[in-house]
């Protein structure tokens, strides 16, 4: 019995490495669910476990190990950009160009710490850029100065292996040195995370307000006798005209419905427009639509048929097709105005009003299924990943940098991610995950990333940390995470007024740091984090990997 447990901690085989990565996870998770002053590690924990684990020696496939990381940070990338992609772009043109110069800064200020610390401080360059790497979380951006290195003649084995000590000793640091100091934001600013959350939720539904219903008495007798579809002010993009009362009998507002003077009818979308019918149309008044002739009944319809989505509202000409009329559209919980060239994507929830048998036709062509929308569309999200994987990989030139840039195993399935779930379906391949996977998998795919990163860098960190030189390391890695972060986070938050949880967002994103972003996530129930880091991440990813360049080109020279 004694033999079985010492070859499960010690043996190296496949059951060992499940056995101590799961051991790992369930520590760090313990360790995270403890609470101090309302303050836990969430997820976060996990490092830690890994780390102690790590410096106890204990026996592990450094292949597995680095198997392990980068699948675990392709998981969780990939479903942030699932997730956050229907908003990303409407984000981008509110604030992402504030928030991509605040990262540029973050990322120029640490560069210039990083070469202050080689010429003023003594730091080898190798090490440097090693710190530069591990202190900004970015993986990409070491395999970029240690690639700078072997550009040049003469340069030894151990230098260009220096910058991956340089990087096991500054990356702990770098993932607790950014949970700190969002911890030290908030109680700085005396942040309440909850009263963030609605405060950014007041602030979206302003930017993307709920759709009104109002009821209008047609008053205006150049209306009377016209068919909808010839009347321009009832046609304005993102209105819908719903239903219309004629002589007691409610009918579906058709193109070619005629209307009268008297007629009462429905229109549903955002209120300024609706508020200019009273000039155009007549008075608004109060209809209870039951009590009329008609049978017409509104009905929520869910898509969940791949032939469906993709399709325009206009191409899919619900009121010739079947008499309905579509009212509003739900996306990701934010209703959007019907338009004719609002494309449908899979998992939209529909309102449409028509007679009952026209409704169930047009339920039954569009799915209305929830169970369908429970089952994970496996290939599309492996076609996603490995189309991530490839476009990581693409090497980018760009002028003045000898070595090609990439996006890397983090970038690349982020960036894919947010296009696929922009474009919702290409041909049979629907770009869905359901709520509860997205989350499942990115809980995943964090802890395993964190499990494995702590018992990689565990043994080093201790050993380096000891040395001579070890503390002078890692006080330079923690001066190239905090200082940069720290200093943008005051700016924004005093200049620009930025919500606290986007701006945790942006901070992760800044230092291409997931764990950072699943920290400020388990602060509070909001979308503000992920959408502030993805807005940032692509384009921080590129100038990490430049900076790193950079540092060894211009330094070396």
């Amino acid at each position: 019995m004694m033999t079985f447990i010492f070859d499960l901690f010690t043996r190296d085989s496949a059951a060992h490495t499940l056995f101590i990565l799961g051991l790992v996870i369930v520590l760090g998770l313990i360790l995270g669910s403890l609470r101090f002053r309302g303050i836990s590690l969430g997820v976060a924990g996990v490092l830690f476990s890994g780390l102690l684990l790590g410096h106890l020696k204990v026996p592990m496939n450094a292949a597995i190990l680095e198997f392990g990381r980068e699948l675990g940070l392709i998981l969780f990338v990939y479903t942030i950009g699932l997730q956050v992609g229907p908003g990303f772009f409407a984000s981008i043109r509110r604030e992402g160009l504030r928030l991509n110069i605040l990262a540029a800064c973050v990322v120029t200020a640490g560069a210039l710490l990083t070469a202050a610390f080689h010429l003023w401080g003594g730091l080898p360059l190798p090490a440097a850029a090693g710190i530069f790497s591990g202190a900004t979380t970015n993986t990409p951006s070491l395999a970029a100065a240690q690639q700078a290195l072997k550009e040049f003649p003469g340069m030894s084995q151990e230098s260009i292996l220096m910058p991956a000590l340089g990087y096991a000793v500054s990356y702990p640091f770098g993932i607790i040195g950014m949970i700190l100091s969002m911890i030290l934001l908030r109680f700085l600013f005396r942040i309440e995370p909850l009263r963030e959350a609605e405060s950014y939720s007041r602030i979206h539904e302003k930017n993307n307000p709920k759709l009104a219903v109002m009821d209008f008495k047609i008053e205006n007798p150049e209306i009377h006798g016209l068919a909808l579809r010839k009347v321009s002010a009832l046609n304005q993009p993102g209105v819908v005209i719903s239903r219309v009362i004629h002589e007691g009998a409610a009918c579906a507002a058709l193109p070619n419905t005629v209307l009268h003077l008297g007629d009462t009818l429905r229109a549903v979308g955002p209120a300024e427009l609706l508020g200019s019918f009273k000039v155009s149309i007549g008075s608004e008044t109060r209809m209870d639509f039951r009590g009329t002739q008609g049978h017409l009944v509104a009905r929520r319809v869910i898509v969940s048929r791949a032939a469906a989505a993709g399709r325009t509202i206009a191409e899919l000409a619900a009121r010739q097709r079947y008499g309905v009329s579509i009212t509003r559209i739900l996306r990701s919980d934010v209703e959007l105005p019907v338009t004719p060239e609002l494309v449908i994507h899979y998992a939209d929830e529909m309102t449409a009003v028509g007679k009952e048998e026209q409704l169930k036709k047009f339920a039954s062509d569009m799915g209305d299924s929830v169970k369908e929308l429970h089952h994970p569309q496996l290939i599309s999200i492996f076609a996603g990943i490995v189309a991530g994987i490839v476009v990581g990989m693409i090497p980018l030139s760009l002028p003045g940098i000898p070595s090609p840039v990439k996006l890397g195993l983090a970038g690349g399935p982020l960036v894919v991610a947010i296009l696929l779930s922009r474009v919702g379906r290409w041909g049979p391949l629907l770009w869905y995950m359901p709520p509860a996977a997205n989350t499942m998998l990115r809980e995943m795919g964090i802890a395993l990333f964190l499990a494995c990163v702590g018992l990689m860098s565990g043994g080093r960190f201790a050993e380096t940390l000891m040395a001579g030189q070890g503390a002078v390391w890692m006080a330079a890695g923690a001066a190239i995470t905090v200082l940069p972060i720290f200093f943008a986070a005051l700016w924004a938050r005093l200049v620009f007024k930025m919500n606290y949880l986007t701006l945790c967002g942006f901070l992760a994103g800044s230092m291409t740091d997931p764990p950072a972003l699943a920290f400020a996530n388990q602060m509070a129930p909001s979308g503000a984090q992920v959408v502030s880091y993805a807005a940032v991440y692509p384009v921080v990813m590129i100038l990490r990997v430049i900076a790193a360049q950079c540092l060894v080109i211009f330094l070396m020279r």
